[in-house]
C-alpha cells in the first residue's frame, strides 16, 4: 500500500483532472444484477488527446476495472495499457501506456463492475414491494460527483459529452435513461435495450432506472411526450405531477407571467431540447429531486399527490419541486455551471424561476409570499460566523456537498429576485435576444460561469451588474440596516448581521426600497405615519428600525396597513435581531401582539414558527403567551358555537378551525394545521382533547372526515433545499409544521401508556403513502418520555425505517434532547457508513445539536466531532478508533455551519 500511494504523486490530490485529454462520446453499456445487487458494465469513450501524454487519468470510485481490458485505440494503432491504477482517496484511476497517445481523437474502451449500494448514491438499489414480496430496483443518482461510482469517466460539469446507452436487464422489468428507446432485443430471460444517443451534457446528469413501474402519460401541443412514472398501483397519484409538467414545459418555452409586477415575461425563449420527459417516483432516495436530462427522479413525496389523503402543503411541494427540477433542462442542463463554485447558477435560479412558474400556475395561492419563508432560510444560515460566500472555491471533489445548503439554494434565489427588483423586469424579459434568454441561447450546450450571466445582463440593462452582485456573492454574510429618523431626515448605516451578538466586515451595496404612510405615495393616512425599508421584501438584509419608526410599524400592523410580505419581514428580521441581541425579548413579545388577529397564512407560521427557546424558569409564562396569541385565530374550536356566533368580533375566523369549509381557498387549509398545532405544542387542553378524539374515530375509520390530511400534515420541503435553522422552543423544532392531531396524541404517551405510539406505528406499517409516513415520523420525536424516544430513534435505524427520512425523525422535544444526542454518538460510525459526508448527515447532525442553548453543550458538541478518535477507551485501556479515522470531518463541518440556539 505504501508503495502505491507513492505512485503517479503528479496526480495525486488535485482539484480537477488533467486537461490532456478531453471525453466527447461515451458509449455505455451497463447490466445490473438485481438479485446480486451487482452490475457489470463496458464503455467506449471518444477521447480528444489535445497535448503530448502517455497519460489517461479518469474519476473512477467502488470500482473494479479488469486491467487487461483498457485499450486505445486510434486510426492508425491499439494501444494496450501497460498499468491501470485505482487510488481510492482521490477517487482517480490511472491509465499508462507504453507510448505517447495519438493526438486527435481515439476510442478508449474498458470492462468494469461494481456494487449496486444501498447508500443512495452512484448506481444503487432501493427496494419495494409488489404482490407483498420485496423486490430491488435499481437506481442513479450522480449529482455532485457520484457517476464515477457507476463507471470510470470525466467526472467534471465542464466535460460535456454525448451518451449512448445500453441496458441489458431482465424482460419483465421496465428500464429507463435519459433519451427514448430505438431498439429492444429479447434473449430468454433477459431483454437488451437500446436507447438514442444523448445531447451533449455532463456526467452528473446521465441516468437510469431500473424495476417494476406503473405510468401515466400526456402529450404537449409541440408532441413532446410526458410520463409519470411509479411503483405498481399508485398510477392515480401521479396525474396532478404529469398536468404541472405539461403545462411548465409550456410555460418554459413561452413566457412565466410575473404577478408580482404585473409583467408578462419571457424567460427561456427555448423549447425543450429532447424528445421525450419522463418523472419517475423512487421510494429511497436522498434529495427531493434530481435534474436528470431527460429522466427526472424525485422522491415520493415530491411527485405523488393523492387528492383523498395528500394535504394542501403537499400539493405545493409537488409543484414547485416539478417546476424546480423542469427549470434546470434549461438552466443547468442546457447550460451547465463551469464547476462546482458556480453551483448557485444552477439551484439559486432554478429555486427563483420555480417560483414564477408556481405563481402563473397557480396564482390564488400567493407564492411569493411564502418565498420569504426561502428568504429566511438564507439569512438564517447566513447569519452564521461560519458561513460561505454564494461562490465558494471548491478544490476537491469530496468539499461539494458541503454546499448544496440554504446559501446555493435559497440566498442563490434571493439575491437573484433582488436583482430583478433592482433592474425591473424588463431587463430580464428576452423579446429580441434580451437578458435570460440571451444568456440561454448564448450558452446553449455549453458551460458557463456566474461572470458569463453578469456580463450578459450588463449588455441588456446598462447597470453595472457586476459591481453590484460581487458584493453579494463573492463575500459571506450580508447587512443589517440600520434606521432613524432624525429630524425628518432617514439616517442609514450598514453592518454585517451575526447571531453572535457581534458586527462583522464586510459592505454590500444595498438597493434600498422604502415607503412611507402608503404604497400609493399620494395616500398618507392621517395620524398613523409609517415607514417601510425593504418593500416587499425584496432585499437580502435585515433592518432594525429606531424605537420611534418601530412604534409606528406596529400600529400599521394592528390596523392592516401593511402587505403580506412586510407583515411577515418585519417579524421575521425582529425575531433575528432578537436573537442576535439588538432587541430584547420584551420588544419582541410587543411587536407579536399586534399579530394577535392575523390571519394570512404567511404571516400566521411566521408568527407560529418564531417560538422563543426559553429557559425552564420561563417555559409556563411563554407557554401562556403563546396560547392567548395563537387562540386568537383559532378560538371558536374551543367555544360554543352559540357564542362565536353571536360574537362579532370572531365571525372572520368560522373560516378556520377543525374541519375545512366548501370551496375554502389552499392558504386557509395549510393555515388551519399551523394555527392548531401551535395550541397543541403549547399544551392548550382543549385542542389536544379535540385531536385524541378525532384520533381515536381515525382509528376506525381511516378514511373519516373528522381527521383531514392537512391537519395530519407535517410540511417536509424539497430536502435538496432543506434548512434547519428554525427551532421551537418546548417542543419539535417547527420548521417541520408537525401537525396537530399526532402531536396531541405523542404528547401523552408515555412507557406506561404506549397506545398513541403503537398506533401511529401500525399505521406508518400499514399505509403505502409516503406523504403518510413522513407524517408520522415528524410526530413520534414530540413524546416527553425519553425512554419511547430513544426506542423510536432506534426504529429509525431498522429495516423498517426509510433511510432518507431520518432526517425528519431526529428533531425530538426538549425533554429528549439529550437522548437524541446520546443516540447519535452512539450510531455515529453506523450513520456515516450510511451517510457518508453528504447534506443528509450534516441534517441530522444540525436537527440533533442546534435546539441546545449553552456553551457548554456546544464546546462538547464540537470536541466529539473535532477529535479522530473515541474518548471512550476499551476494557485494556487503550483509546478505541473509529471504523472511519476521517469520519467525523463531515460532522465538524455541519457542526460549524449550525447554530446552537440562545437561550432566553
Amino acid at each position: 500500500m505504501a508503495e502505491q500511494n507513492q505512485k503517479y504523486p503528479q496526480f495525486r490530490g488535485q482539484p480537477r483532472l488533467p486537461k490532456f485529454a478531453i471525453p466527447k462520446r461515451y458509449d455505455l453499456k451497463l447490466n445490473p444484477d438485481l438479485a446480486a445487487c451487482k452490475f457489470t458494465g463496458a464503455v467506449q469513450i471518444s477521447v480528444d488527446v489535445v497535448s503530448d501524454t502517455k497519460f489517461l487519468v479518469l474519476n473512477a470510485a467502488e470500482l473494479s476495472v479488469s486491467s487487461n481490458s483498457v485499450k486505445f485505440a486510434s486510426a492508425n494503432k491499439v494501444l494496450e495499457a501497460v498499468e491501470v491504477e485505482l487510488f481510492a482517496e482521490d477517487e482517480i484511476v490511472v491509465m499508462e501506456f507504453k507510448e505517447s497517445l495519438p493526438i486527435g481523437v481515439g476510442v478508449l474502451t474498458m470492462e468494469f463492475e461494481g456494487t449496486l449500494n444501498d447508500n443512495m448514491n452512484g448506481f444503487y438499489r432501493s427496494t419495494y414491494e409488489h404482490n407483498g414480496e420485496k423486490k430491488n430496483m435499481a437506481v442513479t443518482q450522480f449529482e455532485p460527483v457520484d457517476a464515477r461510482r457507476c463507471f470510470p469517466c470525466w467526472d467534471e460539469p465542464a466535460c460535456k459529452a454525448t451518451f449512448k446507452t445500453t441496458l441489458d436487464v431482465p424482460s419483465d422489468l421496465v428500464a429507463l435513461s435519459n433519451m427514448p428507446i430505438t431498439e429492444e432485443k429479447q434473449n430468454g430471460n433477459l431483454k437488451t435495450i437500446y436507447f438514442q444517443e444523448s445531447p451533449i451534457m455532463s456526467t452528473y446528469l446521465v441516468a437510469v432506472v431500473v424495476g417494476m413501474f406503473d405510468y401515466v402519460e400526456d402529450n404537449t401541443p409541440e408532441g413532446i411526450n410526458v410520463r409519470v412514472y411509479c411503483q405498481v398501483g399508485k398510477s392515480s397519484q401521479g396525474k396532478f405531477a404529469l398536468d404541472v409538467a405539461v403545462k411548465t414545459l409550456g410555460l418554459y418555452k413561452e413566457y412565466v407571467v410575473c404577478f408580482t409586477c404585473a409583467v408578462t415575461t419571457r424567460y427561456f425563449d427555448v423549447p425543450y431540447s429532447l424528445p421525450k420527459l419522463d418523472m419517475i417516483a423512487i421510494p429511497d432516495f436522498a434529495p427531493g429531486a434530481m435534474e436528470n436530462y431527460g429522466l427526472v427522479t424525485y422522491r415520493e413525496t415530491d411527485l405523488l399527490y393523492d387528492e383523498n389523503h395528500s394535504a394542501a402543503e403537499n400539493k405545493q411541494m409537488v409543484v414547485t419541486a416539478i417546476t424546480h427540477e423542469l427549470a434546470h433542462q434549461w438552466f443547468g442542463n442546457l447550460v451547465t455551471m463551469e464547476w462546482w463554485t458556480h453551483l448557485w447558477l444552477n439551484e439559486g435560479f432554478a429555486t427563483w424561476i420555480s417560483y414564477l412558474a408556481a405563481d402563473s400556475l397557480f396564482p390564488d395561492w400567493k407564492v411569493w409570499t411564502q418565498f420569504l419563508v426561502k428568504c429566511s432560510e438564507g439569512l438564517q444560515l447566513d447569519g452564521l460566523a461560519e458561513s460561505h460566500p454564494i461562490e465558494v472555491d471548491i478544490n476537491h471533489a469530496s468539499e461539494v456537498g458541503e454546499i448544496f445548503d440554504a446559501i446555493s439554494y435559497q440566498k442563490g434565489a434571493s439575491v437573484i429576485r433582488m436583482l430583478q427588483s433592482y433592474l425591473g423586469p424588463e431587463s430580464f424579459q428576452v423579446d429580441d435576444l434580451r437578458g435570460l434568454a440571451s444568456y440561454i441561447k448564448k450558452y446553449a450546450y455549453s458551460n458557463a460561469k456566474t461572470e458569463d450571466l453578469w456580463s450578459v445582463l450588463l449588455e441588456e440593462s446598462g447597470e453595472p451588474v457586476n459591481k453590484l452582485m460581487n458584493s453579494w456573492t463573492k463575500q459571506m454574510g450580508y447587512p443589517v440596516v440600520s434606521v432613524k429618523l432624525n429630524d425628518q431626515s432617514l439616517e442609514f448605516e450598514q453592518s454585517r448581521f451575526l447571531f453572535t451578538c457581534s458586527h462583522g466586515n464586510g459592505q454590500w451595496v444595498v438597493p434600498i426600497t422604502l415607503c412611507s404612510g402608503s404604497y400609493d405615495a399620494r395616500k398618507i393616512p392621517s395620524g398613523h405615519h409609517w415607514i417601510k425599508v425593504n418593500v416587499e421584501q425584496t432585499g437580502f438584509y435585515r433592518v432594525k428600525y429606531d424605537e420611534g419608526l418601530s412604534a409606528g410599524l406596529r400600529k400599521a400592523i394592528e390596523r392592516k396597513y401593511l402587505s403580506t410580505c412586510d407583515r411577515s419581514g418585519i417579524l421575521d428580521d425582529y425575531y433575528s435581531l432578537s436573537m442576535s441581541c439588538e432587541h430584547s425579548l420584551t420588544s419582541l413579545l410587543a411587536l407579536m401582539s399586534s399579530y394577535r388577529e392575523e390571519l394570512e397564512y404567511t404571516v400566521a407560521s411566521t408568527v407560529a414558527k418564531i417560538v422563543a427557546d426559553a429557559s425552564p424558569e420561563l417555559v409556563g409564562d411563554v407557554k401562556l403567551f403563546f396560547i392567548n396569541l395563537f387562540q386568537n385565530s383559532a378560538e371558536y374550536v374551543i367555544r360554543d358555537f352559540s357564542v362565536l356566533l353571536s360574537t362579532q368580533r370572531l365571525m372572520g375566523w368560522l373560516k378556520l378551525g377543525w374541519d375545512p369549509k366548501p370551496g375554502e381557498s389552499h392558504l386557509d387549509s395549510m393555515l388551519r394545521g399551523e394555527l392548531l398545532k401551535a395550541l397543541a405544542i403549547f399544551g392548550h387542553e382543549a385542542t389536544l382533547d379535540e385531536a385524541n378524539k378525532r384520533f381515536r374515530i381515525f382509528l376506525e375509520d381511516r378514511n373519516t372526515a373528522v381527521l383531514p390530511p392537512d391537519l395530519r400534515s407535517v410540511l417536509t420541503e424539497n430536502f435538496k433545499t432543506l434548512s434547519t435553522f428554525l427551532f421551537s422552543a418546548l417542543t419539535a423544532p417547527s420548521r417541520s409544521c408537525f401537525q396537530a392531531v399526532y402531536i396531541a396524541v405523542m404528547l401523552g404517551v408515555n412507557k406506561s401508556n404506549k397506545s398513541g405510539y403503537d398506533s401511529l406505528l401500525r399505521i406508518y406499517r400499514e399505509t403505502d403513502l409516503s406523504q403518510e409516513k413522513t407524517r408520522i415520523l415528524g410526530s413520534l420525536g414530540s413524546c416527553r418520555d425519553p425512554e419511547i424516544v430513544q426506542e423510536f430513534l432506534d426504529f429509525l435505524l431498522s429495516s423498517e425505517g426509510e433511510k432518507q427520512d431520518v432526517v425528519v425523525g431526529v428533531s425530538v422535544c426538549r425533554e429528549s434532547r439529550e437522548t437524541a444526542w446520546n443516540w447519535l454518538k452512539a450510531n455515529w460510525d453506523n450513520l456515516t457508513k450510511t451517510y457518508g459526508s453528504g447534506f443528509l448527515i450534516a441534517h441530522i447532525i444540525s436537527n440533533i445539536v442546534s435546539p441546545f442553548s449553552s456553551y457548554e453543550k456546544a464546546a462538547e458538541v464540537e470536541e466529539f466531532f473535532s477529535r479522530p478518535d473515541d474518548a471512550e477507551h476499551s476494557e485494556d485501556g487503550e483509546a478505541g478508533h473509529r471504523t472511519h479515522p476521517t469520519s467525523t470531518q463531515p460532522g465538524l463541518n455541519a457542526f460549524k455551519t449550525t447554530r446552537i440556539s440562545h437561550t432566553l
